[in-house]
């Protein structure tokens, strides 16, 4: 993502997106790793596209080398899952031609502030599954490359034309910066007491969010048209919406809970209005329109497939677990960004009133959000 700063008063501190915004490192109990469930279902969601798109894309080249990038990979178990059934699905397919396996080289993208030392940490138990499933397939060990990318995928990461295949799972949402024109001439905030777009937001803050999903997406497509082989494809996942209308209950609605939840401890004196009137989050859930115009626009890459999905948060029918499972996922998300903004000591207890609020919403009602599925062929 790019480097940007949020606009605010001189007393707030400036937020720089690449250098805050990371998913809570570590394994303990509120870390990414331990709190990435919710992600993992969006990918099983879509697992069988990616396996395939990926299978396509070197039964059509039959390259000596493949090369995967998985850009916005985070930390934790999801890591890697997708590369192992990439590499098994690839293996198989080579034994079933005759051909030996290619040479894998796997590349890991997130912002230089990912903890990659977790993602490192579990490669010996990586290696001891690829070498499992290649002796029980009979379809020999692989080679696998594996490396980080540290930097910002709204911007080149790799060499011209480098690259066969990419997923993007769960981090497209993100944009490079918190739009600008969400303060008005005298620099004061239009979305007063949000965070995001909501039915309460001046028209203003949903076209400025649209704007730079515009210029980010696109900068985003250009950068990979650079460095993906002609017929390489891309598979991305991200947070959408099923209407053209911005203020989509099943996208904005657990942002209107965090904005409750602060609320909350303005009243009881634990945070300043003012700090939570300036506090804008670098997110925008497209519609399939919107994506499917910047791909024209851009035009180096076929739309080869486009879907939205459902995912029930509220799956394991239990409200409270299910209230902890989304207000941890999002802590986790969300942590450094709060914390930079509003300080450390008001974490604990915000997440504390946001699950109880989310949970009872999930008492009320099923809660749901939209992802959005994409294939694309580079031409």
């Amino acid at each position: 993502m790019a480097s940007s700063l949020l606009h605010c008063s001189d007393k707030l501190p400036f937020m720089n997106v690449e250098t805050i915004l990371h998913m809570k490192e570590g394994i303990d109990e509120n870390s990414y790793a331990q709190n990435s469930s919710l992600q993992k279902r969006g990918m099983d969601t879509l697992k069988s596209l990616i396996i395939n798109s990926a299978a396509d894309v070197y039964i059509s080249q039959m390259p000596e080398r493949f090369t995967v990038a998985d850009l916005g990979c985070s930390s934790g178990p999801n890591a890697l899952c997708l590369v192992e059934d990439i590499v098994g699905s690839i293996g198989k397919i080579s034994c079933r031609s005759s051909q030996p396996p290619p040479e894998f080289s796997v590349l890991l993208n997130d912002l230089p502030t990912n903890d990659f030392n977790t993602i490192f940490f579990s490669l010996p138990e990586f290696t001891d599954r690829l070498k499992s499933a290649a002796k029980s397939d009979e379809w020999g060990r692989p080679m696998v490359f594996l490396s980080g990318v540290p930097g910002s995928f709204y911007g080149r990461l790799f060499p011209r034309t480098s690259v066969h295949f990419i997923c993007s799972c769960s981090s497209l949402h993100w944009l490079s910066q918190v739009p600008q024109g969400l303060f008005d001439e005298t620099n004061m905030p239009i979305n007063k007491g949000k965070m995001y777009i909501s039915s309460t937001s001046p028209d203003g803050v949903s076209v400025a969010y649209q704007r730079q999903f515009q210029r980010d997406f696109s900068l985003f497509l250009k950068s990979r048209a650079a460095e993906v082989f002609p017929g390489g494809r891309m598979v991305l996942a991200m947070l959408g919406r099923q209407t053209g209308d911005c203020v989509d209950k099943r996208t904005t609605f657990l942002w209107e809970l965090l904005s409750e939840s602060f609320a909350a401890l303005v009243s009881q004196g634990l945070v300043e209005q003012d700090k939570v009137d300036a506090y804008n989050v670098p997110f925008y859930a497209p519609s399939l329109e919107e994506i499917e115009v910047e791909v024209r626009l851009e035009g180096s890459f076929s739309l080869d497939y486009v879907q939205t999905y459902e995912i029930n948060l509220s799956s394991s029918g239990d409200a409270k677990e299910d209230g902890r499972t989304v207000s941890m996922a999002i802590r986790a998300i969300q942590e450094s960004m709060l914390s930079h903004h509003f300080g450390p000591h008001i974490v604990d207890a915000l997440f504390h009133k946001y699950t109880e609020l989310v949970t009872e919403s999930m008492e009320r009602e099923e809660v749901k959000s939209v992802q959005i599925g994409v294939v694309l062929s580079r031409l």
